[in-house]
């Protein structure tokens, strides 16, 4: 029981130094990206992209669709599914839900009498859209819809994404920049509306010309304040995705941001570390990421896509 509450409050404290709602959010929910450490803005071969940045959904192609799953610490569960298809003459559109469930707790009134147990949850229905903007150059846009409820108590809110991203095919070089979760709450818990977790984010990945390799870098929450200039990058991830055949990609990432949270006094163990393995077997490729969050414990993500 004490080890549960202890995970429970270093859980709830890690989550708790953004002053926004719906900080699900933020979590990476694909294998693949989450084993990149979440550097996965400049992404443009994967569905889950529309979670990142829409403009990369352009460069998809016939009619993906991925399912991935995660087991968080407790009892808390993710799930998103997210799907891409053409429109000729008028582009490529994306769709996709983000779910986390927090699994069900006991009730009590004011006088610490059980009550009824209660569950807690919540989504992100998202519709996307991207086309070229320029030579090499596109734009993308989504629209979403966020529902929480806990107990017999619920919020919504409207919010969209905007993004860039650019190719320069000749050097094996993406750059994508994306603003995400700009709305409000349509309505509220109580009588307090509160922000969501606005985030600008930029990163460049690219492909090496002798080696099976790939490296990403992201710059996230370059919106919030800062006391100094420089602190504005310290939200950093990076990440390595290697090509080891046609069948098999081993991926390893690194969240600077995370560490740090997830530090207790000075020992953070591999808290902010990532890894993960792709296999493409027949029309299907399986992910599975990795991450650590040091004394608290690790999530593991399982992906699965295919094409229609």
């Amino acid at each position: 029981m004490k080890k549960h509450l202890l995970l429970i409050t270093l859980f709830l404290t890690t989550f708790s130094n953004a002053q926004n709602t719906y900080e699900f959010l933020r979590l990476d929910l694909s294998a693949r990206a989450g084993a990149l450490g979440g550097s996965f803005v400049s992404n443009n071969d994967d569905p889950d992209v529309l979670f990142y940045n829409p403009a990369g959904l352009h460069f998809l192609v016939d009619n993906p669709i991925s399912f991935s799953f995660v087991k968080h610490l407790l009892d808390i569960n993710l799930a998103s599914v997210s799907y891409s298809t053409e429109f000729d003459n008028i582009g490529r559109f994306g769709a996709g839900v983000k779910y986390i469930n927090y699994g069900t707790f006991q009730g009590a009134d004011e006088n610490g009498r059980e009550t009824e147990d209660f569950g807690a949850g919540e989504a992100a229905f998202i519709i996307g859209y991207a086309n070229e903007l320029d030579e090499n150059f596109y734009y993308g846009a989504n629209v979403k819809f966020i529902y929480s409820g806990i107990a017999d108590r619920s919020s919504s809110a409207f919010a969209f994404d905007v993004g860039l991203h650019y190719d320069l095919p000749s050097q094996m070089l993406n750059v994508g920049f994306a603003i995400l979760n700009v709305g409000g709450q349509i309505s509220s818990y109580y009588n307090v509306k509160e922000d969501l977790p606005l985030d600008f984010v930029v990163g460049i990945s690219k492909r090496l010309e002798y080696l099976p390799l790939r490296l990403s870098l992201d710059f996230h929450k370059l919106n919030e304040e800062r006391d100094e200039f420089f602190q504005k990058f310290k939200a950093f991830s990076v990440g390595a995705e290697f090509t080891l055949s046609k069948t098999l990609r081993l991926r390893f990432g690194y969240d600077n941001e995370k560490r740090k949270e997830l530090k207790i006094g000075t020992f953070a163990g591999i808290a902010g570390f990532n890894a993960g393995l792709g296999a493409v077997i027949s029309d299907y490729r399986f992910d599975y990421g990795f991450s650590s969050m040091g004394a608290i414990g690790e999530l593991h993500r399982i992906s699965v896509s295919t094409t229609l």
